[in-house]
């Protein structure tokens, strides 16, 4: 399933936006740039939830790595990219 960025980038918006409906106005703002903890203001099961969101919507597994470990939305839409 071959996605462009943006394609990417809008797919994660949404899995936020259900991570956390609260957070569809910043959402709606989200970038590369937008660092996933700092200004999103996710909580850890927020992120547990997009993990499992991201891993069943782009139907890949993350290999050891942890969400966590993502900074920004450039370094998720980059892993994956790599995995797709």
């Amino acid at each position: 399933m071959q996605m462009s960025r943006n394609e990417i980038i809008e797919k994660l918006k949404d899995i936020i936006v259900s991570a956390d409906p609260g957070l569809e106005e910043r959402a709606s703002s989200v970038t590369e740039d937008t660092r996933i903890m700092q200004d999103l203001g996710l909580s850890s099961i927020g992120m547990l939830y997009i993990a499992i969101a991201i891993e069943e919507v782009f139907a890949i597994r993350f290999d050891n790595v942890g969400i966590s470990d993502f900074e920004t939305v450039r370094s998720i839409v980059d892993y994956i990219e790599k995995k797709l």
